[in-house]
């Protein structure tokens, strides 16, 4: 087998593993912070320092992978994330506020040290390739992610009512141990690590495409969080009536469909382009459509249609116009890096996701609770034709650039 391949079938299995317990202890502090008696609210805000951390978690990651190696601060991914869930298994006393957000921060670096490393990793470690490779292996990697943190959300659920809250936080951080050994024994050192030791002011690019996309990229997860992270299943729960356990499957499944799609991008998209691998003109018409969606569920809603077929259906198309999105960014940010700069160049474009998660996470919370859901459709409306609008300038991959 391809050394390569084989190391990048490693990185993607070990990114599944962290994946799976990403999902799972969002579903578990959900689901038991909401029987300890906290509102919906009250739960979403305790991912604040999730999403926080995650922004200097990618400014910093990026510079320290090109310093110490992607595959290390991978593994210190997987040990932090052991740690955050081995910190909500004390007593329930100890479960404050202020307790329940330090251990989501620590799950917050977690997550972006590790998505950071495997994703620059392809790069690397399937360096030669033509773009149309690269783009395969990126949608497979992406796409796959988004899958398995749906399952972990079910995962997280029959864990909880199997073996309890600590026996199911005992699990996971037992099973991503395991994987953490393993990806230290089985994978090279040094991967993605600079010859040179970069200087911590080379995280910022200085590249206009770079510089664009994660503008773009900021505005278009906030566009999804403004009424994904609060206002949705809020909505679902108290205005429509759905248990819980019905709210988070269904969040859940649209996860698992939206990962699909994300994987399946490069086909759909190679046959509807006549072959031609995307750029950033690609990038500008998707997220045009995407506008359309939000708004016209606000209209409808506004319009006294039937709540759950509008949420429905809306959530599906956006679901599918979102997902190549943001499959064809996360293929132009590795098509737009410098090959000797992968990490910090990944980095810094996912540390303005992160920043449009927060943005969007925040605002999802303010803009539902003074105008409902309606308003939080609204807002997404706005901040995807800000991402139109940063677009126009993305340019188009050079021939050879993605290898």
């Amino acid at each position: 087998m391809n050394s390569s391949l084989y190391h990048y079938g490693i990185v993607t299995l070990g990114y599944w593993a962290f994946t799976i317990t990403d999902g799972a202890i969002r579903m578990l502090v959900v689901l038991y912070f909401h029987l300890l008696g906290y509102s919906p609210f009250e739960v979403a805000m305790l991912f604040i320092f999730y999403e926080f951390f995650g922004i200097v978690t990618n400014l910093v990651g990026g510079w320290l992978g090109a310093r110490i190696g992607l595959n290390l601060t991978m593994q210190i991914g997987m040990a932090l994330q052991v740690l955050a869930l081995a910190m909500l298994m004390v007593p329930d006393a100890w479960l404050s506020v202020a307790y329940v957000m330090l251990a989501q921060a620590l799950s917050g670096i977690a997550k972006d040290l590790n998505k950071m490393s495997a994703k620059a990793s392809v790069k690397t470690l399937v360096a030669g390739t033509h773009e149309s490779s690269l783009f395969k292996w990126v949608a497979i990697l992406t796409g796959s992610k988004n899958a398995l943190k749906g399952a972990g959300f079910f995962i997280g659920a029959a864990l909880l009512e199997w073996l309890g809250f600590r026996g199911a936080l005992g699990t996971l951080a037992g099973s991503l141990a395991v994987v953490m050994v393993a990806s230290i024994i089985l994978l090279p050192a040094g991967v993605g690590k600079m010859k040179s030791k970069p200087k911590f002011s080379q995280v910022f690019s200085n590249r206009p495409a770079i510089n664009q996309l994660s503008a773009a990229r900021f505005f278009l997860f906030a566009s999804r969080d403004v009424w994904f992270v609060v206002g949705l299943p809020v909505f679902l729960y108290e205005v429509l009536g759905w248990g819980f356990t019905g709210v988070g499957s269904f969040l859940a499944l649209w996860i698992i469909g939206y990962g699909a799609i994300q994987a399946s991008a490069p086909g759909l998209l190679k046959s509807i382009a006549s072959g031609h691998t995307p750029g950033g003109g690609t990038a500008r018409s998707l997220v045009m459509l995407l506008a359309i969606c939000p708004g016209a569920m606000a209209f409808s809603l506004q319009q006294a249609w039937d709540p759950a077929l509008v949420i429905i259906i809306g959530l599906v198309l956006f679901g599918i116009v979102f997902a190549f999105n943001s499959s064809v960014h996360s293929y132009l940010i590795l098509a737009y890096a410098d090959h000797d700069q992968v990490s910090m160049n990944v980095g810094f474009y996912y540390m303005a996701n992160a920043g449009g998660r927060l943005f969007g996470t925040v605002l999802s919370g303010l803009s539902y609770q003074q105008f409902g859901l309606e308003g939080c459709l609204w807002c997404s409306a706005v901040l995807v034709v800000i991402a139109a609008l940063i677009s126009i300038a993305l340019p188009a991959v050079q021939p050879g650039k993605a290898s």
